[in-house]
């Protein structure tokens, strides 16, 4: 873990409430490590935790929803302010539990961090299917960025991967948890989902986003908050 400042290249809405945040850090040697970052905004006791879309060398790309007063007040943000950020923190997907096609399956904004995912599995040779879900259609978000690595793309419902009928030897899923019980109990293949939980401290110190797993208590936010399919209790 680290605690860096960052400035602010862009903060723009991409869809309906749903905003993508570019960061450049403020002093030299950046690169991300882990699965998210935990933002101190002014005003607001508690960081709020958000996912990691991209990296690159001295920056990083978020994109979140504005659900509440803190992410509201992150919204108004401008190009060339300074934000705190607590940063590789999180335990992300295996890419390398796939052997040659993986099936990615999102519900909103669980399609941030399995953009990183698939370019991971894209630069390792393997297939990438991908499932995209949304309420609405002004709420899709990254559509283009998928599909632009995705050998099978769909957006629609969990019975969207019926219709595709993908061949896939393991599975990677982000989104509420309703949406992603419905994909672990139908999908007879391996996987992982990312839980979310409310957080504290980010780092596994107030124990705050503990939750009970087939092998105990585990915190999200250091032992997850990614998960495999056959250690979570629904």
């Amino acid at each position: 873990m680290e605690q860096r400042l960052f400035k602010i290249v862009a903060n723009k809405e991409i869809a309906e409430l749903t905003y993508r945040l570019d960061l450049e850090a403020v002093e030299p040697g950046f690169s991300f490590d882990g699965e998210f970052v935990n933002i101190k905004i002014d005003g607001f006791f508690l960081r709020r935790p958000i996912s990691v879309c991209d990296s690159y060398p001295g920056g990083i790309t978020l994109v979140y929803k504005v659900v509440g007063k803190g992410t509201e007040a992150l919204s108004h943000k401008k190009e060339g302010e300074v934000l705190d950020l607590l940063t590789g923190l999180g335990r992300g997907f295996d890419a390398a539990a796939t052997e040659s096609s993986a099936l990615l399956v999102a519900g909103g904004l669980g399609a941030a961090p399995l953009l990183p995912l698939a370019k991971k599995l894209k630069a390792a040779g393997k297939k990438v299917n991908v499932v995209l879900g949304f309420n609405k259609a002004s709420e899709i978000c990254l559509e283009e960025e998928l599909r632009a690595l995705a050998d099978s793309f769909e957006i629609a419902t969990v019975d969207a991967i019926k219709a595709m009928d993908p061949t896939f030897d393991y599975f990677y899923t982000c989104g509420p948890m309703v949406m992603m019980k419905v994909v672990c109990k139908t999908l007879d293949a391996p996987g992982e989902a990312s839980l979310e939980e409310r957080m504290g401290c980010g780092f596994g110190i107030c124990v705050g986003c503990t939750v009970v797993t087939k092998n105990g208590p585990r915190k999200v936010c250091k032992d997850g908050p990614v998960f495999k399919k056959e250690d979570i209790v629904w």
